[in-house]
């Protein structure tokens, strides 16, 4: 294992840690962004989930699927 890791870190024919380290910035930007994007949607759900569960009636669940 630790001759691929030495192979690895010396191999220059590919991208470079710090392209590698980018690519993984811009995608967790891209992960945080639409988690607080759907930050809103997520909660509601939850909530209508939740009112649905506690109500114990088919009605109940029918109204916390309209009110979203």
């Amino acid at each position: 294992m630790s001759r691929f890791i030495k192979s690895f870190m010396e191999d220059e024919s590919g991208a470079s840690a710090a392209e590698y380290a980018l690519i993984l910035v811009v995608v967790g930007l891209g992960i945080v962004t639409a988690g607080i994007a759907l930050q809103g949607a997520i909660s509601g759900a939850m909530q209508n989930t939740a009112d649905c569960i506690n109500g114990g009636t088919a009605e109940a669940c029918g109204e916390a699927a309209e009110e979203g």
